[in-house]
């Protein structure tokens, strides 16, 4: 695949190269390959198969985690996020050990300890991400799924972007089965506050804990604002807003 630097644009074939535009600019890519039916049947792409096989699966899974948090998914992304979230789906499925080879899954990777820590501290907007906005102190009970900032101070424990007057803060909690591909999700309070607030503590606790089998996800979502004539407005079309899982049990 070649990509195209200069001055003349060309979309479309042209001498059996397809020209055409990405994210990352325009690219080129000579037409044809191998025939649909020769990769189905032919012993020699067994390995390829396979390998598309558990891509799409690890597509499926991520898909199935970005909609157990659509509602906070709204408020903070990034344009990579669903790749980037496959990728840690394939190194989780990497850690199925008992299935073979284009059948491995998700959903048995996920038990071990190691497959948690894969998604625990996933950032969903790699362009504001945890570590380097929020430095406070936070408490997780994963049983009630309550979150509590502790002696908050936003002078000291957030890094407030330029133009930010206010913050949100909130929580989620999904039970995920990616065995049998279903979520259920409870979200909690949401708390809005100056970004010039005194110290204090905030608790965050769902409705309940979701029914059902599978993993528990936890989500911590921070929102920002300027306040206009008495209005918060979201700050830069959510660019600065994080949304990272706290905890994978």
């Amino acid at each position: 695949m070649a990509k195209i630097d200069g001055i003349v644009e060309i979309q479309g074939t042209v001498k059996g190269v397809t020209f055409y535009r990405t994210k990352d600019g325009m690219l080129a890519r000579a037409k044809g390959g191998i025939s649909k039916k020769r990769m189905k049947t032919d012993p020699a792409f067994q390995r390829t198969r396979e390998n598309g096989v558990e891509f799409g699966h690890n597509a499926k899974m991520s898909k199935l985690l970005r909609n157990s948090a659509s509602s906070l998914l709204l408020m903070a992304k990034d344009s990579r996020v669903s790749s980037r979230l496959s990728q840690s789906m394939s190194q989780i499925k990497n850690l199925d050990l008992v299935s073979d080879r284009g059948k491995r899954q998700v959903g048995i990777g996920i038990q071990t300890t190691e497959g948690k820590k894969v998604l625990q501290g996933f950032d969903f907007n790699n362009k504001a991400v945890m570590g380097s906005v929020f430095k406070g102190e936070i408490d997780l009970d994963p049983v009630s799924g309550t979150v509590v900032l502790t002696d908050f101070n936003p002078a000291l424990h957030l890094a407030v972007p330029f133009g930010a007057t206010h913050v949100s803060f909130s929580t989620a909690v999904a039970m995920v089965d990616f065995e049998l591909s279903l979520y259920k999700t409870r979200y909690c309070n949401k708390e809005n506050l100056s970004v010039t607030a005194d110290l204090a503590t905030y608790s965050f606790t769902p409705s309940e804990i979701p029914p059902g089998t599978g993993s528990m996800v936890y989500f911590f979502l921070i929102e920002f604002f300027q306040e206009m004539n008495g209005k918060q407005y979201p700050l830069k079309n959510n660019s600065y807003n994080v949304l990272t899982v706290l905890d994978v049990v």
